[in-house]
C-alpha cells in the first residue's frame, strides 16, 4: 500500500507542477490576439490553473499518508519546511493566480501588466515547488 501511496504522490507532484510550464508560452501568446482567440487562451489558462490546484490537493493528501504510513516523524527538519513552504505556496497560489485574473476582465484594466504579474507568480510558484521537491528527494536534515 505505501507504494501505491508513492507513486499517487509522484504523479500528484508531476501534475502540480507540469502544467505551470504550459501556463508560460499560453501567457506570451495572450498578449497580441484578438478577443475571441483571447477568450480561448484564458480558458486554457483557468484549466491548468485548475488542475495544478487539484493536483496540489492529492499531493498534501497522499503526502499527509506518507507521513502517516512512513517511516519518518512529522517534526522532522525537511517535513516541517516543506509543510511551510507547502502553506504559502496554496495562499500565493490562490490570491497569486485567481485574484489577477479576475482583475483581467475589469474595463480599463491594463493587460499587459496583468499578463506579466501572471508570467511573474508563475515562474516563482514553479520555484516553490521545485523547492518542495528538492526537500521531499533529498530530506535534508536541515537542523
Amino acid at each position: 500500500m505505501y507504494g501505491t501511496i508513492v507513486f499517487v504522490h509522484v504523479v500528484s507532484a508531476v501534475l502540480a507542477i507540469g502544467p505551470l510550464f504550459l501556463l508560460l508560452p499560453t501567457i506570451k501568446r495572450l498578449r497580441n490576439v484578438d478577443l475571441p482567440t483571447e477568450n480561448a487562451y484564458l480558458t486554457i489558462i483557468k484549466i491548468i490553473i485548475r488542475l495544478v490546484m487539484h493536483a496540489g490537493h492529492l499531493l498534501v493528501i497522499s503526502g499527509a499518508l506518507l507521513l502517516l504510513t512512513g517511516p519518518w516523524p512529522w517534526y522532522t527538519s525537511w517535513v516541517i519546511t516543506t509543510l511551510a513552504i507547502m502553506l504559502a505556496s496554496g495562499v500565493f497560489l490562490s490570491s497569486g493566480f485567481t485574484k489577477v485574473l479576475r482583475r483581467y476582465y475589469l474595463p480599463n484594466s491594463h493587460k499587459g501588466e496583468i499578463l506579466t504579474v501572471l508570467t511573474t507568480t508563475a515562474w516563482i510558484y514553479i520555484g516553490l515547488m521545485l523547492v518542495m521537491l528538492w526537500l521531499m528527494v533529498q530530506k535534508p536534515m536541515l537542523w
